[in-house]
């Protein structure tokens, strides 16, 4: 049986490093240069450019496995709505929340449109 491709061949850095800041910028939802930082106090010289390369290559399946490991929402959930002003303008909040008070998704419209919400929310 031959066994899948490495996806960290040919990178200069080991594995653990590449999914450190993978895991860094995904998990706390920093940026390339805060990942970078992050990564020159422990003494590993890295650009932000190689950071966002290593993120837009390995983030898909990283962020798979921490969706398969979030625990299931609830079989029933409940919207919420809420009137918010941006920049003067007045718009829609929706959120969706499980019977656990778990926030599913939000929504922002400009327009009130509690079909369209149910919608977007029936789809996530």
């Amino acid at each position: 049986m031959k066994l899948p491709p490495d996806p960290h061949y040919r990178h200069r850095f080991p594995p653990e490093i590449i999914s450190h800041a993978v895991w860094l910028y995904h998990v706390f939802s920093l940026g390339p240069r805060d990942v970078e930082l992050l990564l020159a106090e422990r003494g590993i010289a890295v650009s932000d450019e190689t950071v966002r390369r290593w993120c837009e290559k390995f983030g898909q399946t990283f962020a798979k496995r921490l969706r398969r490991r979030r625990p299931r929402p609830g079989g029933k959930w409940h919207l919420d709505e809420v009137f918010i002003r941006i920049q003067g303008v007045q718009h829609f909040l929706w959120r969706a929340a499980d019977q656990d008070g778990v926030v599913l998704d939000i929504l922002v419209q400009a327009r009130r449109d509690g079909q369209a919400a149910k919608r977007f929310f029936r789809r996530c």
